[in-house]
């Protein structure tokens, strides 16, 4: 049943079979030309905050490049007559320092009415409050922890701490357990060595595996925190080999991932790692390298390029030109933009075809009921602004490629 991949798709963008068209090209400032066309009229920026450069920028460029394209269509179909889109994009550096001073920086431009991102949770902790502050909506299509929107104590009470954030993405509240059944029931993995980036997602992440894999009747034999900064991972590497493990999970993202399964396999030991959606990445099977094949990711949604709801998404994409693929979170982000979009269009329609004086506040309203279908699926958001579409995929290193070997919901 296997049908033409996402990495396929993206490898083919990214290898130059397209060129960069004027419409879509960046300027200085990591914002673009979202396009002409439009409804004329009222100018509304879509600010667009993820890492543009760095280790994460191929997931940063991604999501930019899907924002850019919401944008663009928008604006030739004229959707919201009398308003034309335009993207501002602000580099993160995947670094919450940056993101909150990014976050001010869009809050005191007046035409922005919401913001697509961040990429890493913990970025979005940091701007949470600015947006909040500032009444306008941030919607990410990559943020998985919970206590972004279920709040600290979410795992006895869940109380949503901001109204002004939404997440296109599955949190990791069922994306560990998620990973967990299938590693345990599915890959018949019953010993885990468990490796975080202390991070707010990668921490995160493992936790809920780990107490998922408990439950199942797996055993832990092993944890290990890294840090982030270095590439070496020789120490780690040979704990694992000596622990007695079967299965490595890894709570992070790709640029770790991929030298921390590549030194294990160094080691002569032939065990799988497996992490969330922040390996899954062409870049992770780079890293990787031979030794990588047989590695598992999960990552939220359905295969973007299996769904029928995405078939427009991914040929607009690809017939926009962007240099960069769209990676993880493009279906994600494309939607997160049209959330915007259609809570723009709702507050314009009840205001006689104008953007009211509180146009950020009842955008954020307007937000909360925002229902249609994406290029991901059905976008609407429950009581605490989550994503109510909960599906995740497991996907396989196999023949250089990500294959998508299971799709499903978690089963708590």
């Amino acid at each position: 049943m296997r049908q033409r991949s996402l990495i396929a798709i993206t490898a083919a963008l990214a290898a130059g079979a397209l060129t960069l068209t004027a419409c879509g090209s960046r300027d200085d400032d990591g914002g673009s030309d979202s396009g002409n066309g439009g409804g004329g009229g009222t100018t509304v920026v879509i600010g667009v905050d993820a890492p543009l450069t760095g280790d994460l920028s191929a997931l940063g460029l991604g999501i930019k490049n899907s924002v850019d394209l919401a944008a663009k269509t928008a604006n030739k179909d004229k959707h919201v007559e009398g308003i034309t889109f335009k993207v501002e994009a602000l580099d993160d550096q995947g670094q919450p320092s940056v993101g909150q001073q990014n976050a001010s920086q869009f809050v005191a431009n007046d035409e922005v009415l919401g913001v697509v991102g961040p990429l890493n949770s913990s970025v979005g902790e940091s701007m949470q409050q600015v947006f909040e502050s500032g009444n306008m909506a941030l919607v990410s299509p990559a943020n998985t922890g919970p206590s972004l929107t279920q709040g600290p104590d979410w795992r006895t009470e869940k109380k949503r701490p901001f109204k002004t954030y939404f997440r296109t993405a599955t949190t990791d509240a069922i994306q560990g357990p998620f990973a967990a059944q299938y590693v345990f029931n599915d890959f018949k993995k019953t010993k885990a060595f468990v490796i975080d980036d202390k991070k707010t997602y990668g921490a995160g992440l493992a936790g809920t595996f780990t107490d998922e894999f408990k439950k199942l009747g797996g055993k832990v034999v092993g944890t290990e925190h890294i840090n982030p900064d270095t590439k070496d991972f020789s120490a780690v590497a040979t704990k694992v080999k000596n622990s007695g493990a079967d299965v490595v999970y890894y709570g992070g993202e790709y640029p770790q991932a991929g030298p921390l399964s590549k030194q294990i396999k160094g080691t002569g030991a032939k065990i799988p790692l497996v992490g969330g959606d922040g390996i899954y990445s062409a870049d992770f099977i780079k890293l990787a390298g031979a030794g990588g094949t047989g590695d598992l990711a999960t990552s939220i949604g359905a295969p973007v390029e299996e769904l029928p709801s995405a078939k427009e998404f991914v040929a607009n994409y690809e017939a926009g030109g962007y240099k960069e693929p769209f990676e993880a979170y493009g279906g994600y982000s494309y939607d997160s933009a049209w959330a915007i979009i259609e809570a723009v269009k709702t507050v314009v329609e009840k205001n006689d075809g104008k953007l009211p004086d509180d146009a950020r506040g009842q955008v954020v309203e307007a937000m909360q009921n925002v229902s249609f279908d994406g290029a991901t699926g059905k976008v609407s958001f429950d009581e605490f602004g989550d994503a109510t579409n909960k599906q995740l995929t497991v996907y396989a290193v196999e023949n250089g490629d990500w294959k998508a070997v299971k799709s499903g919901t978690y089963t708590g």
